[in-house]
């Protein structure tokens, strides 16, 4: 493979640097959230997916071109077939200092066997979703999940020296009565909790407005019982961090709803299909497969491809709930785009 010499330096129109690359490797999961998926979901076809080894190839032609962070995502990642041969490839990158960091979102429900073989390819931290302490909410939240599992999970990573940083979504009139507790029980392990508004992506055979919640809501109801101090902490994401000084652990708010993160935006997504996504709110990608599977021997072609598409990057997202129609804005679900 002719490998051509990079400058790297994606910068966007509006003068941001892209450096983080989150990548989806699979569009299947073993749960089924209600807010990320239908009950009865229709996959993709195998030949439609990349191979491990072309999502080696494109993910090391970001970090070409100047990609410092990785975040493998899914579906559920860690349910794909061989995965851990993409982490092994991947961490060559860490080695050369190319890439700052390797790491995973996942929820958790196979953490129990691969957290150590993680640790040793390289990654120091994982992103384990979890909406709820309560086994029989867990249970209906995400239709196929077990919370004693994903508990087993948080265990082992912790064991192999993983930081943890637990994601919820806050979802009106499910586990919005919750939110102290979550951060309780986070806190009081050592790790980081981000809080999601949950986003208008995807045809869940339900009604979006009856899950919204606001997090400038929460975070009015914790300053009830909170003292929430802000802090610059920032991990490369696009959550907002407090310090809750009652705990002294961090607490994140993302929040594509009620305020926006896109001025400081310095990430692109990449699919399962080869799918390059500027924005996550918005329809326009680049075909990356068809310019990886076309020239399978030299990268030229596959870093201009690259570079146009960083070119087209947009200002802004256009997500919105809308109350009339009750459809969502964006019609892919998320597990197709990656988390």
């Amino acid at each position: 493979m002719t490998i051509p010499t990079v400058t790297p330096s994606m910068i966007d129109p509006f003068g941001r640097h892209v450096t983080y690359l989150r990548v989806s490797v699979t569009d299947r999961c073993d749960f089924r959230c209600v807010y990320c998926m239908s009950e009865h979901m229709t996959f993709l076809p195998k030949a439609d997916l990349l191979t491990l080894e072309e999502l080696d190839r494109l993910c090391s032609a970001f970090v070409a071109q100047g990609v410092k962070k990785l975040r493998i995502t899914g579906g559920e990642p860690l349910v794909r077939k061989n995965i851990m041969w993409l982490f092994r490839s991947l961490g060559r990158h860490l080695g050369t200092g190319a890439l700052d960091e390797l790491t995973l979102t996942t929820n958790g429900s196979q953490l129990g066997k691969l957290a150590a073989e993680l640790r040793d390819c390289g990654l120091r931290r994982v992103n384990v979703s979890i909406d709820t302490l309560d086994p029989a909410k867990f249970k209906a939240i995400t239709r196929w999940g077990d919370l004693g599992v994903v508990m087993e999970g948080l265990d082992a990573a912790e064991k192999a020296g993983l930081a943890i940083k637990i994601n919820a979504v806050a979802l009106k009139g499910v586990n919005e009565d919750e939110i102290e507790e979550l951060i309780r029980f986070a806190h009081g392990r050592g790790f980081d909790l981000t809080l999601i508004e949950t986003m208008p992506m995807g045809d869940i055979e339900g009604d979006r407005t009856d899950q919204y919640l606001p997090l400038s809501v929460v975070r009015a109801r914790l300053l009830d019982r909170f003292t929430l101090e802000d802090i610059p902490y920032r991990t490369g994401g696009p959550a907002r961090y407090v310090r809750v000084a009652e705990t002294g652990g961090r607490l994140g708010f993302i929040t594509p709803m009620t305020h926006n993160f896109c001025e400081s935006c310095n990430r692109v997504r990449l699919t399962c299909t080869g799918t390059l996504y500027m924005c996550l709110g918005q329809d326009d990608a680049a075909d990356l497969r068809s310019v990886l599977r076309a020239s399978p021997h030299d990268d030229a072609a596959l870093y201009a491809a690259i570079e146009a598409a960083i070119a087209r990057k947009p200002k802004g997202h256009d997500f919105v709930i809308d109350r009339r129609t009750r459809r969502p804005a964006i019609a892919r679900h998320m597990s197709v785009t990656g988390g």
